[in-house]
């Protein structure tokens, strides 16, 4: 496999990647059209170290690309597939969040109405039915892993989600800020 040479310099929304061909950018494995080739994870994982400091709004995507190597023609149909991938990417983590809060809301709350459910059984003197016995025994495990779990989901998951959907964000922002140029 090709060693790939990506070098970004750190000026304000600016995000400056040295490549040696278009390929760089997508995956080795991938020889459909620049329209539909699938974008390599080097390329996807410097753009994100490389973004980790800018501010949502205007990142700025400067590509430079050997000057005998490069084509115009190629540059709008990478722009539009790299704007493609960003935006597909940032909806599909934007919904993932989505689920993961309504999951985790989801438990908490039938984790409350578990917790609910046995203090109401315990105040009926629940040693008199088996069955009630039982069911204060069952309810207050599951409503103190629900409780757990659904917040483990809502703090703790969601965040995991975060930090990609900040970088999807911001690069599907940048639509008319992919610029090709020439070394």
């Amino acid at each position: 496999m090709e060693h790939r040479h990506f070098s970004h310099y750190s000026e304000s929304q600016e995000i400056a990647l040295r490549l040696e061909s278009y390929d760089d950018i997508f995956s080795d494995f991938d020889n459909r059209p620049y329209s539909k080739r699938a974008l390599s994870v080097d390329f996807l994982d410097e753009v994100e170290r490389a973004s980790r400091d800018k501010k949502e709004g205007n990142v700025e995507l400067i590509l430079s690309v050997p000057k005998e190597k490069r084509e115009e023609s190629h540059d709008q149909v990478i722009r539009e597939r790299l704007h493609s991938h960003f935006n597909k990417h940032y909806k599909g983590h934007l919904n993932e969040k989505r689920r993961v809060l309504q999951f985790g809301c989801g438990m908490v709350i039938l984790g409350i109405i578990s917790m609910i459910a046995a203090t109401i059984i315990v105040f009926e003197d629940p040693t008199k039915n088996i069955w009630l016995s039982f069911l204060v025994v069952f309810l207050e495990p599951a409503a103190w892993f629900l409780l757990w779990e659904g917040m483990d989901q809502i703090i703790f998951n969601s965040r995991n989600i975060q930090h990609k959907l900040d970088f999807y964000r911001k690069m599907s922002s940048s639509h008319g800020h992919i610029h090709f140029q020439s070394y």
